[in-house]
């Protein structure tokens, strides 16, 4: 782990000149390696916020994209090679540093007791796990690992769930995502996709 910026007690004004001073990639992290999981369908300006959160505060993060078997769905629309693409143009268009991530699909294990050690045999090792959602914090802290929350963005709007249903209503959604990633979506007909896995044959 990076060593601490040294404290000197200086007084207020000349603390601030110094923290001023020093280039934000100089400032010393809390953690060397943290994991972010998700299933980024789609990848949205939450989560890029959430990024680039968590690389304030680690040398780098592995996002982690769960759920990697599931595509073609109403929940899952995408699959994990599109999910992956998304996100690693979204962090381009963001001009996040390719040194600084790791993008790594992991399909899901309906076996909540070995589910982390089960993600841990994809990933390289880290020393934090970043998430909001219940159940995946508490199987990381029964785990040994420490667990940080995300601050959210926008999320009465800024979610996967609401995105997709404005796609399917026809309501503007391209702004709660990085343009590249809209530009994407509509290049393969995601929005197609989603419209045609929302019919049915019923009577």
């Amino acid at each position: 782990m990076s060593e601490p910026l040294e404290e000197s007690c200086p007084s207020k004004g000349e603390d601030e000149e110094k923290v001023k001073a020093i280039p934000e990639g100089m400032l010393a992290k809390r953690f060397i390696r943290a994991l972010y999981v998700g299933r980024f369908q789609p990848f949205h300006l939450g989560h890029l916020e959430a990024v680039r959160y968590i690389l304030r505060n680690a040398d780098e993060i592995i996002i982690v994209v769960g759920s990697a078997q599931e595509s073609h769905t109403l929940e899952n629309p995408f699959t994990a090679g599109e999910r992956a693409y998304m996100i690693r143009i979204a962090l381009n268009e963001a001009g996040v540093d390719p040194a600084k991530y790791y993008i790594i699909p992991v399909i899901d294990l309906d076996v909540h007791g070995i589910w982390v050690s089960h993600v841990c045999s994809y990933v390289p090792k880290f020393d934090v796990a970043y998430s909001n959602e219940p159940l995946t914090r508490r199987l990381f802290i029964e785990s040994g690992f420490k667990v940080e929350s995300i601050p959210f963005f926008k999320r009465n709007v800024c979610s996967a769930t609401e995105i997709r249903r404005r796609m399917l209503a026809g309501v503007s959604w391209e702004e709660l995502l990085p343009k590249s990633v809209a530009d994407f979506i509509k290049e393969i007909k995601g929005i197609e996709r989603l419209k045609d896995l929302a019919k049915t044959d019923k009577v």
